[in-house]
C-alpha cells in the first residue's frame, strides 16, 4: 500500500491505494509558444482552411470579437495566454484596417452568470484594458433584442445583435472541450432555449460525436452567409503550480514532499474559507503549446486533437474503479465553492468526460468521488443550484425533472436575477445536472468519500462514505476481491486516452 496527497474539496488528504493501482497524472510541462501574439498573428496570416484574415477585413468597418470567460482549464491561473491571443486580434485587425474603436468585445456565456466589471478587466492585461477603447458587450441569452438566423433543428437560432451588425465575426478561445470553444462559443451567444439544445456526450474530446459541436458548427454555417467569420484556437498547456510545490501531480517526489509536509496538516486543520483562500491564491502559470486559426469549428477541432495528444495520459486498460478528487472550486467565473450539483458535475461530468477512444470505466465499475458534498448554497448566486437540489431530494424521475426545467424556463424571478448579472440563467443547474449522466449510466456505482452530508450525497443517487480507504473497500468488494484501480491525480484533469480491450484481454493483462 501507499499513501497519495489527494484534494478532497479544500483540504489535502492522504490516500491509501494498492501498490498496483494506476497514478493518472498530467505529463510533465511542455514547451510554450515565445510569444502567442506572434504566434496569433502568423496564423490568421496562414489559417488551416479559407482566406487570411486580410481578404476578410472591411476597411473602416465594424469587428466583433467574441470571447469567453475562462472558465477553463480549472483551477486556473490568474494570467492567461488567452489575454495576449485577444490583444494579438485587436493589434492585427487595427492593422489590417478595421480601427480599435469600432470594435465589438462580445462575451458570450450561455447560460452561466453574466459577467461583471471585475470578470471583463481580466479579458486583457491590465495595461491592455486601460487602453480598450471599442466596445464591451455581454451577451443576454433571455434577452428580446436577439436576431433570428433562421431555423435548424434546435428551433429558431437567435443570436446577439452583435453577431449580424458587423463587418467581420472573430473567435478568441482555448481548445479546452467540444463544448466550450471554437463554434461553441458562438453557440453560447444564442437564446436560452438553443443553448440548452446541445446535449451532453459520452466524451468531450471527440467532435464527431458531440451534440454541441454540431449544433455550433450549424449556427457558424447560418452565421456565415451575413458575414465573414474566422476562429482563433489555442493550445494550452496544463496549469503549473510555482514555488515550492511546482511539480504537483505530475512529479512523484513531489508528491512524497506534499505528503509528509506539516503544511498539508496546518492547511487542513484552517477554517473552510480560509483553506480556499490560499489555494486560490497559489501562484500558477499556464503556457500555450500552439495557435491555430481558420472557420472555428475546424480551428477549434484541429486544437483540440493535438492538445489531447501532447496533455493526455495513456490508460492502458479500462479501469473498474476510479477515484475522482474534486477541487475547492467550480468551474464557472466567478468562482464559488461546490454545491453538491457542482460538485457532481465537475467529477462526473467534467473529468469523467474527458476520454478519447473508450471509456476509462469499465461498464458497471465504481467511481469514488473525493469531496465533503456539503449544502454550500450562497443566497444569490447559487439559488437556482438550491432550489433544483431540493427537487431532487424529493425524487429525481427524468420527467418530473424535465417538467420543472420547463417550469424553471419561465420564472421571472429567476430571469431577472440572470439578467441582472446576480445568479446563473434558471436552466444551468439542470444542465449541469445532466452532464453526469453519461458517467451515472455506465458505472455501477459512485460514491462520495469524506462526505460530511450523507443526505445530500443520497438525494443525488450517490453512495456516502466517511473516507476514501472505506470508499476503496467497498469497492473491492462489489468486484469480488481483486479490482483495477486508477487514482487521478487532479486537478488540473488531463485527457484519458484509454484503449478499448475484449474481456479476454483484459484478463491475461499483465498487472
Amino acid at each position: 500500500m501507499r499513501k497519495i496527497p489527494l484534494l478532497t474539496g479544500s483540504r489535502v488528504q492522504l490516500v491509501a491505494v494498492d501498490d498496483g493501482a494506476h497514478l493518472l497524472a498530467p505529463p510533465p510541462p511542455l514547451g510554450a509558444l515565445a510569444d502567442v501574439g506572434d504566434a496569433v498573428a502568423e496564423a490568421l496570416r496562414y489559417p488551416l482552411s479559407g482566406p487570411p484574415l486580410a481578404d476578410l477585413v472591411t476597411r473602416g468597418g465594424r469587428a466583433t470579437i467574441v470571447v469567453e470567460l475562462p472558465t477553463l482549464p480549472l483551477p486556473g491561473a490568474a494570467a492567461d495566454p488567452r489575454q495576449d491571443a485577444l490583444a494579438a486580434v485587436i493589434d492585427e485587425l487595427d492593422r489590417l484596417g478595421m480601427p480599435r474603436a469600432r470594435h465589438t468585445l462580445l462575451v458570450a456565456g450561455g447560460l452561466e452568470r453574466r459577467a461583471g466589471r471585475r470578470d471583463l478587466e481580466r479579458l486583457l492585461h491590465p495595461a491592455r484594458a486601460r487602453a480598450y477603447r471599442g466596445t464591451v458587450v455581454v451577451h443576454d441569452c433571455a434577452g428580446d433584442e436577439l436576431r433570428s438566423l433562421g431555423a435548424t433543428g434546435a428551433g429558431e437560432l437567435r443570436v446577439h445583435p452583435a453577431l449580424v451588425d458587423t463587418d467581420l465575426v472573430v473567435t478568441v478561445t482555448a481548445a479546452e472541450t467540444t463544448d466550450r470553444g471554437g463554434a461553441c462559443t458562438l453557440l453560447a451567444a444564442c437564446s436560452a432555449d438553443v443553448v440548452r439544445a446541445a446535449r451532453p456526450s459520452p466524451s468531450l474530446l471527440q467532435p464527431s460525436a458531440s451534440p454541441a459541436s454540431r449544433l455550433g458548427a450549424a449556427v457558424e454555417s447560418a452565421l456565415a452567409q451575413h458575414t465573414p467569420v474566422v476562429g482563433v484556437s489555442l493550445v494550452l498547456d496544463h496549469p503549473r503550480l510555482t514555488g515550492r510545490y511546482r511539480g504537483y501531480p505530475w512529479s512523484l517526489p513531489t508528491l512524497h514532499a506534499l505528503r509528509l509536509s506539516p503544511a498539508r496538516l496546518l492547511l487542513n486543520a484552517l477554517p473552510g474559507g480560509v483553506r480556499r483562500h490560499l489555494l486560490q491564491g497559489l501562484s500558477r502559470q499556464i503556457g500555450a503549446v500552439s495557435a491555430l486559426a481558420g472557420p472555428p469549428s475546424v480551428a477549434h477541432a484541429e486544437a483540440l486533437l493535438r492538445g489531447v495528444a501532447v496533455r493526455g495520459t495513456p490508460l492502458p486498460e479500462p479501469l473498474d474503479t476510479l477515484v475522482v478528487p474534486l477541487p475547492w472550486k467550480g468551474p464557472r467565473q466567478p468562482r464559488e465553492p461546490l454545491n453538491p450539483i457542482t460538485a457532481a458535475a465537475v467529477g462526473l461530468g467534467l473529468a469523467l468526460r474527458l476520454w478519447r477512444d473508450a471509456p476509462p470505466l469499465a461498464e458497471g465499475g465504481t467511481i469514488v468521488l473525493l469531496h465533503d458534498f456539503a449544502r454550500t448554497f450562497e443566497s444569490g448566486p447559487q439559488a437556482p443550484h438550491r432550489a433544483l437540489f431540493n427537487e431532487l431530494r424529493e425524487n429525481r424521475d427524468p420527467e418530473r425533472i424535465a417538467g420543472l426545467e420547463a417550469a424553471a424556463a419561465r420564472d421571472h424571478r429567476g430571469l431577472s436575477a440572470y439578467r441582472g448579472g446576480r445568479a446563473p440563467h434558471p436552466l444551468l443547474p439542470y444542465a449541469d445536472w445532466e452532464t453526469c449522466a453519461p458517467a451515472l449510466a455506465r458505472a455501477g456505482r459512485v460514491i462520495a468519500a469524506g462526505c460530511r452530508d450523507a443526505a445530500a450525497a443520497r438525494a443525488l443517487g450517490l453512495v456516502p462514505s466517511h473516507n476514501a480507504t472505506t470508499a476503496l473497500q467497498m469497492a473491492r468488494g462489489v468486484a469480488g476481491g481483486d479490482h483495477r484501480v486508477g487514482v487521478l491525480l487532479a486537478p488540473p484533469y488531463a485527457p484519458l486516452l484509454a484503449a478499448a480491450l475484449a474481456d479476454g484481454e483484459r484478463q491475461s493483462m499483465p498487472r
